[in-house]
């Protein structure tokens, strides 16, 4: 389920370049189905480019604007303004094929070395204090473009930005007609978009202004469209259904005001009950919510979505316990997905007090969970906590270490870890990770 993870700051990126473009809040937000989903569309274009579509992560941020790139090696973040934009699937494979294609360019500026053991919220973190300087070479950058100054950095960086773009179409052309996929999409999102160059900056999509868009690169994919091979080939029938759950699901959850407007109480299809349900959650309706997912479940028993969604609601509706069943037949239906396990060890351990069967129970989750969700901070919190209730403090010790090694807390997590040290077995794997925490530590030291 949609699981949100609040930033302090609002950010987009431009090649590689972060542009500071407001001071409000920003929000990553987690959600099994939707990366499911997102990851069956984009496999075909991961594969043609050599690269393993189960390494890849898919990320969402929660915000209005229009925009997605590419970050921290292969995380994939999108914005949901941009999916909601979006009229079928194949304009949000164009927009990946795209993306992929600033990497395959070099345009991208990634410091793998810094973010190699960090959370998605500390790259996002990160690269807002890097991405310009490096990008631009120039260190006062930053804070020139951050405050909207039509400064020669900016001047000269747009200026390699629309060569930068053209060649990412070219790749994205490429990319596709290797997966054997329709490119059109592509060229109708950029057709959504290219009035957008005519009104003012300060009225553009994030996606124009951090992706410059020219007639030429219009013209050009056309044509590139046209010389395609694969440009009337249709795509699976059931993406569209995907396509309609995804936006609607996004909408309960974002703008649940709105989902009356835009689903009409006669409208009796799968994605408008979907939307409905999520809306009636999100406004504390409880019995209509539950007696909605209630009715989606009879529809699609084996559906592992919707027995998460029921699971949550009753967490947030103070039914923790009844919420168990719920996620355990999510678990059931779908294995290995690491964010079901922690919802599910989440509900345990808040059920189970100082029960250690129990709470052995949850930390047999929250370790299975953390082999597909190496970079949660979540799951070492709960893992702490767990470890903690159960006595074992210095495994507590060795997961808050864990934690803020992905936040980049550096110096808490040696505190943690030479801590743990000293109650941890030597030569077991525990005595060892906190060894090795204290070395990646030691050696973020020393390159400082």
């Amino acid at each position: 389920m949609i699981r949100q993870i609040a930033l302090t700051f609002i950010l987009t990126i431009m090649l590689g370049t972060i542009v500071i473009s407001s001071a409000q809040a920003q929000t990553v937000i987690r959600d099994s189905e939707i990366e499911e989903i997102l990851n069956e569309w984009f496999a075909p274009i991961f594969e043609a480019n050599n690269m393993d579509p189960k390494q890849v992560k898919i990320i969402l941020v929660k915000s209005n604007d229009v925009n997605a790139f590419v970050a921290g090696g292969a995380n994939i973040f999108f914005y949901t303004g941009l999916i909601q934009k979006t009229d079928k699937p194949t304009e949000l494979i164009g927009v990946m094929a795209h993306e992929l294609g600033h990497i395959q360019g070099g345009h991208l500026v990634r410091s793998r070395e810094a973010l190699e053991q960090a959370s998605y919220e500390s790259i996002l973190g990160t690269l807002l204090g890097l991405g310009t300087a490096i990008a631009t070479g120039d260190g006062a950058a930053a804070a020139t473009i951050s405050g909207g100054g039509n400064s020669m950095a900016e001047r000269r960086f747009l200026s390699k930005a629309r060569t930068f773009e053209s060649s990412a179409d070219q790749a994205a052309i490429a990319s596709l007609e290797k997966a054997g996929m329709n490119p059109e999409g592509l060229l109708t999102f950029l057709e959504k978009l290219e009035g957008e160059e005519l009104v003012p900056a300060s009225q553009q999509s994030e996606y124009v202004r951090t992706h410059p868009l020219t007639h030429n690169r219009v013209d050009t994919m056309e044509r590139a469209v046209e010389r395609s091979k694969y440009k009337d080939k249709p795509y699976p029938a059931h993406w569209d259904d995907q396509h309609e759950r995804m936006k609607a699901k996004l909408l309960g959850f974002i703008n649940p005001g709105q989902v009356m407007w835009v689903y009409d109480t006669n409208d009796k299809s799968l994605p408008a009950r979907y939307a409905h349900t999520v809306a009636d959650y999100r406004e504390s309706r409880i019995e209509k919510a539950l007696s909605g997912i209630d009715q989606l479940i009879a529809q699609e028993p084996q559906n592992p979505y919707f027995h998460e969604l029921k699971g949550q609601m009753l967490v947030d509706f103070s039914r923790v316990k009844e919420a168990i069943p719920s996620y355990e037949k999510a678990v059931k239906l779908k294995p290995r997905d690491g964010l079901l396990r922690t919802a599910l060890a989440h509900a345990i351990i808040e059920t189970a007090k100082s029960d250690k069967t129990k709470l052995k129970q949850a930390i047999d989750q929250l370790h299975s969970a953390l082999i597909y969700e190496p970079r949660s901070t979540q799951i070492h919190r709960l893992l702490a906590t767990a470890y903690g209730r159960s006595g074992d403090d210095h495994r507590a010790r060795l997961h808050l270490a864990e934690e803020a090694l992905l936040q980049r807390k550096h110096p808490y997590a040696k505190q943690q870890a030479e801590s743990a040290l000293k109650g941890l077995k030597e030569g077991t794997s525990p005595w060892y990770r906190a060894k090795d925490i204290l070395l990646h530590v030691e050696s973020r030291k020393n390159k400082s």
